[in-house]
């Protein structure tokens, strides 16, 4: 008993992620084409420079001064950008990545504490036994049939028709094929509503808990029109350098062969917007899985750790004092191990 009560964190404490997604990669092509990958060219990036106005809001000094202002406000906004279009003999955009399922939920990989470690894996070996990971699996393979991971290319589409099968060696199989504006963004059914995504969700579980080798091809078909604009990532610049260009995005590839896509970390950010157990979730939907509950897009922390309902916090309570968080917050620890990370008390 005496161990149980100096229990601490682990100074050195992380997980992999079990949810291995690749790079999205860009394809064009016509919708009918849809089963003929050999119709299907890679989208290339190319640059563009417009000349465009200013817009931004003027500081304050310039506004008080009229021939400043004048001045800031006239001259052009010059700017040179990288895009990414579909030809115009093209409607639509097919978008493709792989994704591993790994099992081993809940086992550290580093650990300097063995006390810690075997009274961590019990813990989460007894909610897995009690529980399962079926609510996980369901809202991973509902974010695959909804075409979450399509980001700002699914706004406005005609039509978005997924399509997942399995990898096996040399072989695939047909999961399942999906029509994503069918399937709701906000909200996540307990039980899946149709019988491919309840054959998804189950494999994604089994990979999970480790009963199955799970790999993944999907292949998302987006009707956008002839000659639209899609959108790959956008790359984050932290050095400029010379560079006269305002806007980079993400390619895969050298030079002319760089085909047009999307990070491989913004594809999981995707496939884990499965926390509807946070505070206001109601209002605000499903956000990313992570720690603090943070949407940078928002500046906003939605589980704060004055309210306990960070990771942290849920953690330690879980598992340093025995105090079983309420099931909604024993969902969202294990969605965070499932997510992966370093989470040590370095302190």
């Amino acid at each position: 008993m005496s161990e149980e009560k100096n229990l601490k964190t682990a100074s050195v404490l992380s997980f992999e992620r079990k949810l291995d997604p690749s790079d999205a990669l860009f394809f064009s092509g016509n919708w009918s084409d849809k089963d003929d990958d050999k119709a299907w060219q890679p989208i290339h990036l190319r640059e563009k420079s417009v000349r465009g106005t200013i817009s931004n809001r003027i500081p304050s000094k310039t506004g008080d001064d009229p021939i400043k202002l004048k001045a800031a406000i006239e001259k052009p906004n010059l700017q040179t950008v990288d895009v990414a279009t579909l030809p115009f003999d093209s409607d639509t955009l097919k978008v493709e990545f792989t994704l591993r399922v790994l099992g081993g939920v809940g086992e550290p990989a580093a650990c300097n504490s063995m006390e810690y470690r075997s009274k961590l894996v019990a813990t989460i070996s007894h909610y897995i036994d009690t529980h399962g990971l079926d609510i996980l699996g369901n809202r991973y393979a509902a974010n695959l049939a909804n075409g979450r991971f399509l980001w700002r290319n699914r706004l406005g589409a005609d039509a978005i028709s997924i399509q997942i099968t399995r990898l096996s060696g040399e072989e695939s199989t047909l999961v399942g094929v999906f029509d994503a504006l069918a399937h709701p963004l906000r909200q996540f059914e307990e039980k899946s509503v149709s019988e491919e995504l309840e054959a998804l969700a189950k494999l994604i579980t089994a990979g999970l808990a480790g009963q199955e080798h799970v790999l993944l091809r999907v292949k998302a078909f987006i009707r956008m029109g002839a000659g639209q604009e899609v959108f790959p990532s956008q790359e984050l610049l932290l050095d400029k350098g010379k560079s006269t260009k305002s806007r980079f995005l993400y390619s895969v590839g050298q030079d002319e062969k760089a085909i047009a896509a999307i990070h491989s970390q913004k594809i999981g950010n995707a496939l884990r917007t499965i926390d509807t157990w946070y505070p206001d979730a109601e209002i605000n939907g499903p956000i990313a899985v992570e720690p603090y509950g943070s949407v940078t897009t928002q500046g906003v922390a939605y589980r704060q750790p004055k309210a306990k309902k960070d990771f942290y916090s849920l953690l330690d309570a879980w598992v340093l004092k025995d105090k079983e968080p309420v099931i909604e917050d024993q969902h969202f620890v294990i969605a965070v191990l499932v997510r992966g990370g370093v989470f040590g008390d370095a302190s």
